[in-house]
């Protein structure tokens, strides 16, 4: 079985903005999974462990996606939910260009079997998960800057692998599709 998700990647100045938010997160007390910021990115759908032989078909089906080039802002770190979060995490403003993406991905892998998603998509970019609660790493989060990490231009989304290990996971891109 292969791990995989459909993901927009980020670039490095972005991704290097953002360790600086996560080292602000780090001093906090509590226990979090920091992100390592090589694999900032936004999920735009979790497939989940599917077999080997799935994998082209969802290449397939992902060509089939119809977008154009679009600029996405990510936004400050922030507690998610805010009284008792699970992540801390960046919102990012598209314009709803992204959920758009992400309809348009949950309608072309239905076929394939992939349940649709229920839940509303609200694009962001994960940079820790929280471990053990406590109230410094909300604070922690607010203390960063209260600007956006920057703007980039999407072009395409990416098919991930995703290996689980004790250090964190390891992503491997499968396939790309440009816009």
């Amino acid at each position: 079985m292969v791990r995989t998700f459909v993901a927009i990647d980020l670039p490095e100045d972005l991704r290097e903005r953002a360790r600086e938010s996560q080292e602000i997160l780090r001093r906090s007390s509590g226990r979090l999974a920091i992100v390592d910021p090589a694999n900032l990115h936004l999920t735009v759908k979790f497939l989940g462990e599917i077999d080997p032989a799935q994998v082209d078909p969802v290449v397939e089906a992902l060509r089939a996606v119809r977008a154009a080039p679009f600029s996405l802002t990510v936004g400050y770190p922030v507690c998610n939910p805010a009284r008792r979060p699970r992540v801390i995490w960046c919102d990012v403003a598209d314009g709803g260009e992204s959920a758009a993406l992400a309809r348009q991905v949950d309608d072309l892998l239905t076929p394939l079997g992939f349940s649709r998603e229920t839940r509303p998509f609200r694009p962001h970019m994960t940079l820790a998960r929280v471990k053990e609660f406590h109230p410094s790493q909300c604070r922690a989060a607010e203390s960063t800057p209260r600007e956006p990490l920057g703007t980039c231009r999407v072009e395409g989304i990416k098919l991930k692998k995703s290996t689980l290990t004790p250090r964190g996971s390891i992503y491997e891109d499968l396939a790309e599709v440009v816009f």
